[in-house]
């Protein structure tokens, strides 16, 4: 075996053994199609969540209007979403139908989906805005591996679980919704930034907002933080009507999150970072990332990053005490109601969020999702291997990607191997 085929397998068999345990504690089950064909809801004691959606997702033509794909232009839908009774469901959990139609009496279904022209979606947003307390927006920017309806139904239960008095705005990118597409998710990020900086900046500059909230969520952060970065180099500084930037378990190179604080300036919104040092996920990230820290996964107690968060002012929320039902330990700021109505709290009265320092963190204690973590599409099937025997979707895609990594490697090993053994260039 050549030198370059040894490093290959050295690699892949580190992350292997990191995506067994994942593979372990993952618990997939699969869900049905076809969830987000609006159902009639007479139950009493459900609730709705009303939100507009902007996308760069492309159009699809099944029932749940949006697919994993990527679009050159965005688009806007509103959608409604039902939960279930009080009494029919635990605080933190999406409960997703086994079948459909779903029954709302148990399960969140949509009662409501409509897609919108972008006029049509300034129009609801004018509308709702003005009727909201404070005047204040909410945007949620989901992580990897969500398929449109994952990143509805969690955005609607946090909005629901947290009670804020909020506008709430959807911004979802091209997320194949599967854990062999970790690279192609992570590229999607950069076709989205311009959109999501768009749609920022018109809500920043609409004269009926009063403050606007940004809740970033995984692989969202990327998004999030270059759409940012982006508006402070165009602008001069984050828009002022930014005030609050949240971000949930970043997939974030520590170094490129330092980077990002240098150059947005001085003048910024408060930010809050919530970590766990037991975020499985994050862990296989950075043995994948060159063995670079996550973000999302540092001890802000240690250094650098104390000094680094004290320095940019940043709140930190340490949920590494905080147990779940999550074995991945990876979507805890969404699972724990203490954190999501400590999140609402905030909205409805301004408050600042601080850190286990102080107090909070002992009674509130978070992360979130998304980086399974790969070397592109190779950690991707590492990682899905025991997957895809109970997965459905995982499944489905499986075969084919395992026939185009077999392709690559073997370009990437010969390349590679032509490369190490070439004569030097005179």
């Amino acid at each position: 075996m050549n030198t370059v085929a040894v490093v290959v397998s050295r690699r892949v068999w580190r992350v292997l053994a990191c995506a067994m345990l994942l593979g372990a504690l993952s618990g997939c089950g699969g869900r049905p199609s076809g969830v987000l064909i609006p159902v009639p809801d007479d139950v009493p004691g459900t609730s709705r969540v009303n939100m507009v959606v902007a996308t760069v997702r492309e159009r699809d033509n099944g029932p749940d209007i949006f697919s994993g794909e990527r679009s050159r232009k965005s688009s806007f839908a509103e959608v409604t979403v039902s939960i279930p009774p009080t009494a029919a469901r635990k605080p933190g959990d999406v409960q997703w139908p086994k079948s459909v139609p779903g029954n709302p009496a148990t399960d969140f279904v949509t009662t409501q989906l409509d897609e919108l022209t972008q006029e049509q979606a300034i129009k609801w947003f004018h509308e709702r805005i003005r009727r909201t307390p404070n005047r204040q927006a909410l945007v949620f920017v989901h992580g990897f591996n969500q398929r449109f309806d994952d990143a509805v139904f969690r955005f609607a239960q946090i909005v629901h679980d947290s009670n804020a008095p909020v506008t709430p705005v959807l911004f979802t990118w091209p997320s194949r919704g599967s854990l062999l597409a970790y690279g192609y998710d992570r590229e999607s990020t950069s076709v989205s930034r311009d959109a999501l900086e768009r749609l920022l900046t018109f809500m920043a500059k609409d004269p009926n907002v009063g403050e606007i909230s940004i809740l970033a969520h995984s692989m969202g952060n990327v998004v999030t933080l270059e759409a940012l970065r982006q508006m402070a180099i165009r602008n001069g500084r984050i828009l002022p009507k930014i005030k609050y930037v949240m971000l949930a378990a970043p997939d974030v190179d520590v170094d490129v999150f330092a980077s990002f604080f240098n150059e947005i300036g001085p003048d910024r919104p408060a930010f809050t970072l919530f970590v766990s040092q037991d975020d499985k996920a994050l862990a296989l990230s950075k043995q994948v990332w060159g063995d670079v820290p996550r973000v999302g996964a540092v001890n802000p107690e240690l250094e650098p990053y104390r000094s680094e968060f004290e320095r940019n002012n940043i709140n930190v929320i340490d949920l590494t005490k905080l147990k779940t039902d999550d074995a991945l330990a990876h979507g805890k700021f969404a699972a724990s109601p203490q954190v999501v109505q400590a999140i609402g709290a905030r909205l409805a009265e301004g408050q600042t969020m601080t850190d286990s320092r102080v107090g909070v963190g002992e009674h509130i204690i978070q992360m979130t999702s998304g980086a399974a973590s790969t070397v592109g599409t190779a950690a991707g099937l590492v990682i899905a291997a025991p997957v895809a025997v109970l997965d459905e979707n995982t499944r489905a895609h499986y075969g084919q990607h395992v026939n185009k990594l077999g392709n690559s490697v073997t370009e990437t090993a010969t390349s590679g191997a032509n490369v190490v053994t070439a004569p030097a260039a005179h």
